[in-house]
């Protein structure tokens, strides 16, 4: 399978029940064409499907994690106002609903530049680790553009609306101790130490209950959008699920034996 998904622009790769996706185009900043986007959905819908996988990373090569997208691949698009929503909805957006559909953890490890559409994919991830050298940046403004991947739905649900707005009005760049401090990060280490530490924290997720975990994502994702009455009825339906698996009984005596568990997924 990962044989099939990897290219000379994009590569996926499962060990340790972690799947990672890195674009490799570091001598473009990691900017994507839209091959490397059908790509990079492919590789979301396979670590969706592939049971082996219990978490995922996405990273970029070199020293950025992505310039967004690579401006002269557009050539490729019919230039009309029809042609470039499609663009954006048949193509670029579908990494943003195999990310949605994708009921395992993602996170995602930057070095470097995330610009623009880059930072947005970034944003669609659920957590999100930073060297040192990270600079974000919407961006979109200063190429005479409004945010194309969701970045003025994403922003200000991390960092408020007021901020959200300057920072896409201005096209301002962030590093990485504001960005810790604005939660547009969840981590920040060294760049040295980055890939280790993030690995580290995937097998970690991946060696929870899995069905647990896909559940506690699906709440914290609906709750964006349902009242609190509604999400209440939702804990308690997936509540009542859980008990009743074999990885929450080995959940309940792992814990009584202080002992790691074994989880299978039922």
């Amino acid at each position: 399978m990962t044989a099939d998904i990897t290219t000379d622009e994009f590569s996926y790769e499962v060990a340790d029940g972690v799947a990672t996706l890195t674009l490799n185009r570091p001598a473009r900043k990691n900017a994507f064409t839209l091959t490397m986007v059908d790509t990079w959905t492919q590789a979301l819908r396979a670590a969706a499907r592939d049971t082996a996988v219990r978490a995922v990373v996405v990273t970029g090569a070199g020293d950025a994690f992505c310039s967004g997208v690579d401006l002269s691949a557009l050539a490729e698009v019919d230039d009309t106002p029809l042609g470039r929503k499609r663009m954006l909805t048949d193509r670029i957006h579908q990494v943003a609903i195999a990310l949605a559909d994708l009921d395992k953890p993602v996170v995602a490890a930057m070095k470097g530049v995330a610009v623009g559409a880059g930072l947005d994919m970034a944003l669609l991830c659920d957590m999100r680790f930073a060297g040192r050298s990270v600079r974000l940046s919407e961006g979109y403004i200063k190429v005479g553009l409004v945010p194309g991947d969701g970045g003025a739905w994403l922003l200000p649900r991390l960092v408020g609306t007021a901020k959200a707005m300057e920072l896409l009005m201005t096209g301002d760049t962030v590093g990485p101790d504001e960005a810790l401090r604005l939660g547009m990060v969840n981590r920040v280490y060294e760049d040295d130490e980055l890939l280790d530490r993030t690995y580290e924290f995937a097998r970690q997720l991946a060696a929870a209950p899995p069905v647990q975990i896909g559940l506690i994502k699906r709440l914290v994702r609906s709750a964006e959008s349902v009242d609190l009455r509604t999400h209440y009825d939702m804990v308690s339906s997936h509540f009542g699920v859980v008990s009743s698996l074999e990885d929450y009984a080995e959940s309940q005596a792992a814990f009584r034996e202080k002992r790691p568990g074994t989880f299978v997924g039922r």
